[in-house]
């Protein structure tokens, strides 16, 4: 006679995690949609674009330059040594544009903005719903979706996609140096192996991967910021859960894209 109740708690747990569910789903299309109009920039809606990608993107700069900088220089002096104790130096191009630019440089960027503003924008979020800002806005018939959320989101993909091609270049820049310093590998060398293993393929995919993780690691805490209750004790339950949920995110979209691009490797 047990079984019933756990059945039933089951059950209930699934409908309201199915219901929350599409109501995710349903939001990320309102917002996706509403960011392909081109009515939706009003000029409020533009000057809160700007403002978010200055916080986001060009504030980060000195800290991320530097982050940049000094990853490319011991990711791009590892791999070159590796190569190189194996025999396989002339591989060393190929492992540059294939890993540092298309598989590093779009993780490391989108873990930095993700640490410093998704967590500030949920917290934002979840702080405007406890004070009922939210409710304030929809009573004078403010979209919350295209004042709120469109800058936000593509605040998060432009940021992301800008700085994933910075971190490219800078780690590029700074690998020139440690190749050098290193190998005793030419300027010429360094650029012709680089020119050698450039493909169009491989930056076409860092640049969908860099747009698709800025979305999400701004639509999600966005998301649980506006699951908060009116009760402050909710912000801070709000916030954990949103940036649990956005690493879970990160990692299944790199999953995803790397199989998919394989996939697609594969065919062609």
């Amino acid at each position: 006679m047990r079984i019933m109740p756990t059945l039933e708690k089951i059950g209930s747990v699934l409908v309201k995690r199915l219901k929350t569910l599409k109501e995710t789903f349903v939001l990320a299309y309102e917002v996706f949609a509403h960011m392909c109009v081109p009515s939706t920039y009003n000029p409020a809606v533009r000057m809160v674009l700007i403002n978010q990608i200055y916080f986001t993107a060009v504030q980060i700069l000195p800290l991320f330059l530097t982050v940049s900088i000094l990853l490319g220089m011991i990711l791009i002096g590892i791999a070159g040594e590796y190569l190189r104790s194996i025999g396989m130096f002339h591989f060393f191009g190929a492992m540059i544009m294939g890993f540092v630019v298309k598989e590093v440089a779009p993780f490391i960027t989108v873990l930095l903005i993700a640490l410093r503003s998704g967590a500030a924008i949920n917290t934002e979020i979840a702080v405007m719903k406890v004070n009922r800002e939210l409710a304030a806005l929809e009573a004078y018939r403010i979209s919350v979706v295209k004042y709120l959320l469109v800058p936000r989101v593509l605040n998060g993909i432009v940021s992301i996609v800008m700085l994933g091609f910075i971190f490219s270049i800078c780690a590029l820049i700074s690998g020139l140096l440690s190749s050098r310093f290193f190998f005793g590998l030419s300027y010429d060398d360094y650029i012709s192996m680089l020119v050698d293993a450039f493909s169009l393929h491989d930056i076409i995919v860092m640049g969908i991967k860099c747009a698709i993780l800025g979305f999400f690691i701004v639509f999600i805490p966005i998301r649980f910021g506006m699951s908060a209750t009116e009760e402050l004790t909710s912000i801070p339950i709000a916030v954990l859960n949103g940036m649990v949920q956005v690493f879970i995110s990160i990692i299944v979209i790199e999953v995803v894209v790397l199989i998919l691009d394989s996939f697609m490797a594969k065919l062609i």
